[in-house]
């Protein structure tokens, strides 16, 4: 299998995944047990909170682990939102569900959510957040980079008009961590979700990243752990994954970078030279460096990914989150696209373990697959496939 679904989740890192194993046998002890055992598990995970915390540029007492991105999410817009009942929420129209679903459910608790348009690229409309800016404003929520599209927002001015205001600024930066530099501190982040399986560490544990002063109710309330946000007993064999996984990201960030970078740029330039009707979507500069999503006229999405899929390829249409609900991308509906162009696209995100000769054979095998669903398309006389 060629793997290029990496925006959906990650191969674990053999490194991460040798970290775990003493957890999962030996150290099976409850970190909230004062036994050895119990304190070598608590040990264990503040080593993780402060490899996590690094990879940010944030003080380990600002990380409360969470079970993922979603939980993350849904523990920054509740927990800000019960301090302000029947306030408004700011966010943007092409979050991801994590965001978006909670928001639905917000609003028939009594809370106002302004949905900010975005521009072709998936680009967020700053004057109207600035024109939005007011008293009655509990929280902004703008995802660092969408998740669909790879754009990544202008998250340093989003930060600037909120603190500006001092109204809190969450983002859901799932994608953007372990791919671009992220400086919370630098940034003016106030709050801030991260996912564990999104850079090469295991799945089901993630974190929110709560700026010191920020104060927010908890979501899961029980024992008391992480200091009383998020009750449960934590799973440590997964937060020190996480916490691995995090240290191994930020020490070689410069280079997965440029390796991912070097490997979409190649698969952009040979997919839009060497296939007819194509284009590329999203910022052309201010995008992952993983993320390269397309438009295929006159076939679909999922026929494209069936086929790949026929040939060990794996690929997307964007969010797997959402795949069986069948509904059309609400991020390229909020960018513009028309039907056709919604049908027609197809995501293809890299990880660090992907190399040249998988694009080579990928790009030659998208090739094959388009020339053949074309000649059965019903659009085939529009376009002269």
């Amino acid at each position: 299998m060629i793997y290029l679904d990496n925006a959906a989740s990650t191969q674990i890192h053999d490194d991460v995944l040798d970290a775990m194993l003493p957890y999962l046998k030996e150290q099976y002890g409850n970190p909230s047990s004062i036994h050895r055992y119990g304190r070598l598990a608590h040990k264990a995970i503040e080593k993780a909170r402060k490899q996590i915390a690094s990879l940010i540029n944030a003080n380990s007492s600002e990380i409360f682990l969470t079970s993922g991105g979603t939980e993350s999410n849904n523990m920054a817009l509740w927990g800000i939102a019960s301090k302000k009942p029947s306030s408004k929420i700011i966010t943007s129209s092409i979050e991801h569900d994590a965001i978006l679903e909670p928001c639905k459910k917000l609003v028939k608790s009594g809370f106002d959510v302004l949905y900010l348009p975005v521009d072709n690229r998936g680009v967020v409309n700053l004057d109207t957040l600035k024109n939005s800016l007011s008293d009655d404003v509990c929280l902004v929520s703008i995802m660092f980079a969408n998740n669909e599209m790879g754009t990544i927002e202008p998250i340093a001015k989003i930060a600037q008009l909120c603190n500006e205001q001092k109204i809190p600024f969450h983002t859901d930066a799932v994608q953007a961590v372990g791919k671009t530099p992220i400086d919370v501190k630098q940034l003016g982040i106030d709050l801030l979700s991260i996912s564990s399986h999104k850079i090469n560490g295991p799945k089901g544990v993630g974190a929110l990243y709560i700026r010191d002063g920020i104060d927010i109710d908890p979501l899961i309330l029980g024992g008391g752990q992480e200091h009383g946000l998020r009750s449960g007993t934590e799973n440590v064999a997964n937060i020190v994954g996480f916490g691995k996984a995090c240290e191994i990201a930020k020490l070689h960030l410069v280079e997965n970078i440029s390796h991912m970078k070097k490997l979409r740029d190649i698969l952009i330039a040979k997919i839009v030279n060497e296939i007819p009707y194509v284009t590329l979507n999203g910022d052309i500069e201010n995008r992952l460096p993983n993320n390269a999503h397309f438009t295929f006229l006159g076939v679909t999405g999922e026929d494209l990914i069936i086929k790949l899929d026929e040939y060990g390829i794996a690929a997307s249409t964007g969010s797997a989150c959402s795949v069986h609900t069948q509904k059309a991308s609400h991020v390229l509906q909020a960018m513009g696209f028309s039907h056709e162009q919604i049908t027609g696209s197809l995501r293809l995100s890299l990880g660090v373990f992907n190399n040249e000769q998988q694009i080579d054979e990928t790009v030659s095998i998208l090739k094959k697959v388009t020339t053949e669903l074309r000649s059965v398309s019903p659009f085939k006389e529009k376009y002269s496939f």
